[in-house]
């Protein structure tokens, strides 16, 4: 009994510290939950059919011939999302939420439903922007996920298992978490608040109600939560919806550095600089240390990785610059990637749906990806529109002839692949 005593007393002054709303003489999160929960939506997804992904099951006479039902019921998917701006009418949600959607629906906490129209997806960020018509919506407000520190608390709101909407809590376990997919534009916030299943793309908000991340992905047994849940910052997912609203997608060029985390320092440390690249061209060196991209901190090379992931080619950025025992303030222009010439993939079986080109790596010539359909073998490989291929198996390759030789060689086959500023090895058998 005294021990319960203690910890109601420390629960009250840690409330009155950190300045939260008491009821009754008891720290309460029901305020701030009061003023955010509007804006945290159920989305509703119908996706096609693995049927009417297949054109053969398109096909009357090959539906009859093996006894296939003539009509096949779509799926239903479910998660959340978050209203960012109701003047608009725009929604914040996972890419892996509204995937191969065909309608969208999305449900208020008033029980209001609304159509929703996809304006674009992201999914090397897993992030997704929709559109539904903006009358007497309520938003929630952007805040500065760069300010949060591990042990802030935080609270996770969305719609696990669509039993309606859920709040939990919880801190921030870990920040910079990278490493969980092939595409390489991560550095998730890492929270105890439990996410489960149907909590992707609700909203992760600090104790002032500002939206601080977008829940996205969980570790655990069986899709359960065990206090591992990772969310997309919100200074990300807010520079990805930008480009969603103004291009449709998200447009990424170069800068053409290598990059590995710095010793001793929080940083990204440039391992190597490509010749007559914009990092060249600006003066950056091998063995700078980045610590700041447009002001924002830089804790490690998946965390600059990230956010130059999502710098539009043609748009300057300023890199702090530790070199030596000096600072500097280094400005560079975010170079296009060289699309060159296409060709079809639909010769090399792993890389069918990808567009090929041939392009400029450094003083060598490499294997671009023009465009990848999705759902395609080479989508499901990893494959993904900007990246170029310098080898197989450790072994260069400068066109797409060379290419198609070296995936024909028996045995493991690996592609070397060149991802903005990120090196990468993709398995394919």
């Amino acid at each position: 009994m005294r021990r319960l005593i203690a910890l109601a007393l420390l629960a009250v002054a840690c409330a009155a510290q950190a300045d939260l709303p008491m009821r009754d003489g008891l720290p309460t999160l029901a305020p701030i939950l009061e003023k955010v929960t509007p804006a945290v939506v159920n989305i509703a997804v119908l996706q096609k059919s693995p049927e009417e992904e297949n054109p053969l099951m398109r096909d009357p006479f090959f539906r009859r011939f093996f006894g296939v039902p003539q009509q096949s019921e779509p799926q239903i998917a479910a998660g959340s999302g978050v209203i960012v701006d109701a003047k608009n009418g725009y929604v914040i949600t996972n890419a892996h939420v509204v995937k191969d959607a065909r309608e969208i629906l999305i449900t208020l906490k008033d029980n209001r439903r609304l159509p929703a129209k996809l304006v674009g997806s992201d999914p090397g960020t897993d992030i997704a922007v929709l559109k539904v018509e903006p009358k007497n919506l309520v938003e929630a407000k952007f805040g500065d996920s760069d300010a949060m520190q591990v042990g802030d608390f935080v609270m996770a709101i969305g719609n696990p298992f669509g039993i309606g909407q859920t709040a939990t809590s919880g801190i921030v376990s870990a920040l910079g978490r990278s490493g969980l997919s092939v595409e390489g534009y991560e550095h998730f916030i890492q929270t105890d608040a439990p996410i489960n299943p149907g909590n992707s793309g609700g909203a992760l908000i600090n104790l002032k109600g500002e939206l601080i991340g977008i829940n996205s992905a969980i570790i655990g047994p069986a899709g359960g939560n065990v206090g591992i849940g990772f969310a997309v910052p919100s200074v990300m997912a807010k520079a990805v919806m930008d480009q969603l609203v103004r291009f449709g997608e998200v447009r990424r060029g170069r800068l053409g550095i290598a990059m590995s985390n710095a010793t001793g320092v929080e940083g990204a440390q440039i391992a190597e600089v490509e010749p007559d690249s914009p990092a060249a061209r600006a003066g950056l060196r091998k063995g700078d240390v980045v610590t700041a991209l447009n002001g924002h901190p830089v804790r490690g090379s998946a965390e600059l990785r990230a956010r130059l992931g999502v710098v539009p080619a043609g748009e300057t950025v300023e890199l702090k610059v530790q070199r030596g025992k000096e600072t500097q303030m280094i400005k560079a222009r975010i170079a296009e990637v060289d699309k060159g010439k296409t060709a079809g993939a639909q010769s090399l079986p792993e890389l069918a749906g990808a567009s090929l080109t041939e392009v400029e790596a450094g003083k060598n010539r490499a294997v671009g990806v023009a465009d990848v359909e999705t759902g395609s073998p080479a989508f499901n490989h990893g494959i993904r529109p900007g990246d170029i291929i310098i080898g197989v198996n450790q072994r260069r390759v400068t066109n797409v002839q060379e290419l198609s030789k070296a995936l024909r060689q028996r045995g493991r086959l690996a592609l070397n692949v060149v991802r903005g500023d990120f090196a990468l090895t993709i398995q394919l058998r």
